[in-house]
């Protein structure tokens, strides 16, 4: 399949730059695949359209302060780190610009604290090690002086202005679904941002069964594919867990008939790579690096309830293999008529 396929135009002013006021009043376009149509509604509809023989499958990972900003010490030059995967007490596996301006031993200075960074080797992935050395708890500093790592089309005021500081405390609340429990993403499972306590104890009083799971998202959920040939991309690996117990839930509920609804490609991913030919799941934690593109059969994926996705993603072609491409473009274009928000802190589609 050629990347070009997978593209669609999209008006700029309709990626949200913040979320909806109200989590659960977030737009819903209901995408059903056997009928061929398209209904507009809202999230806190989903107490309408799910039922008793519906299982929602959410992700409970949450987005810590993964983004770090300082000056090289001697030159004072700028320098960012998004800091993706802790190896050690204070090492981790992190991003870093401008990577090539940076030897090997290089330091970092974040502000006023005594805290630095320590500039280590290049991965095959051109990630860097990076070591943090300091006084006190590290969890305790990073949530001090850590920022959101919001993605890259969210634009956001500059630390240095005042201004900012207040939106960053909203974005530390609302790029974060309400059940977050597991620190361990830099990017949230967006569809899940949508929910409310209150929508949650709605669909479980209706008989809707929840359950949650765990994938901690990386930063390989907004990296391009660089080959024309979508065939050719390499998903970046992914840790993701299911408890025994959810799994024998779901495996219950799978055998009584019902149909699995995962929160999200993240879920998604997670489910159908912990699934073996015959639909178990038998691989319960693990790295999750299945490519879903058209041509992929699902093996326990029955519904998908996700956000709008950039064009000529990994995202996107997950969802054009679970609805199908004409009808995923054509969903894409009602919503860009319709004026619905785009990724991260847009709107829903719900696919059936």
């Amino acid at each position: 399949m050629q990347l070009d396929a997978c593209d669609y135009e999209l008006p700029a002013e309709l990626i949200a730059q913040y979320p909806a006021k109200v989590r659960d009043q977030a737009r819903l376009l209901l995408l059903d695949r056997g009928r061929d149509t398209l209904t507009h509604a809202q999230v806190r509809d989903l107490v309408d359209l799910l039922t008793p023989q519906d299982i929602l499958i959410i992700n409970d990972t949450k987005v810590f302060p993964a983004r770090l900003c300082g000056q090289r010490r001697g030159s004072g030059g700028r320098v960012e780190i998004l800091l993706v995967r802790q190896e050690g007490p204070r090492c981790w596996r992190a991003l870093v610009r401008p990577s090539h301006r940076l030897a090997v031993g290089a330091e970092v200075i974040f502000g006023e604290t005594d805290w630095i960074g320590v500039v280590g080797e290049r991965d095959a992935a051109g990630m860097r090690q990076v070591e943090l050395r300091g006084r006190g708890n590290i969890r305790t500093w990073l949530s001090r002086c850590g920022r959101t790592p919001l993605p890259p089309y969210i634009r956001r005021l500059d630390a240095a202005d005042t201004h900012h500081r207040t939106g960053q405390i909203d974005d530390r609340r609302r790029y974060q679904t309400v059940y977050a429990k597991h620190p361990g993403s830099v990017a949230a499972p967006t569809a899940g941002l949508h929910f409310t306590r209150g929508l949650l104890r709605r669909l479980q009083a209706k008989g809707v069964e929840v359950y949650p799971i765990t994938l901690h998202v990386g930063p390989g959920t907004f990296r391009p594919i660089r080959s024309a040939a979508v065939e050719a991309h390499t998903m970046e690996a992914e840790r993701y867990q299911i408890l025994p117990a959810v799994a024998r839930a779901i495996e219950a509920g799978l055998a009584a008939g019902k149909r699995l609804i995962p929160v999200g490609t993240t879920t998604t991913r997670a489910l159908e790579s912990a699934a073996d030919p015959r639909g178990r799941l038998v691989h319960l934690e693990g790295e999750a690096t299945l490519f879903i593109y058209p041509g992929y059969r699902f093996k326990v994926v029955h519904g998908l309830l996700t956000n709008f996705h950039l064009p000529r993603s990994t995202p996107l072609l997950l969802v054009m293999a679970f609805a199908g491409r004409e009808q995923t473009l054509s969903a894409y274009r009602e919503a860009v008529r319709q004026r619905y928000r785009f990724y991260s802190y847009g709107d829903a589609m719900l696919i059936v």
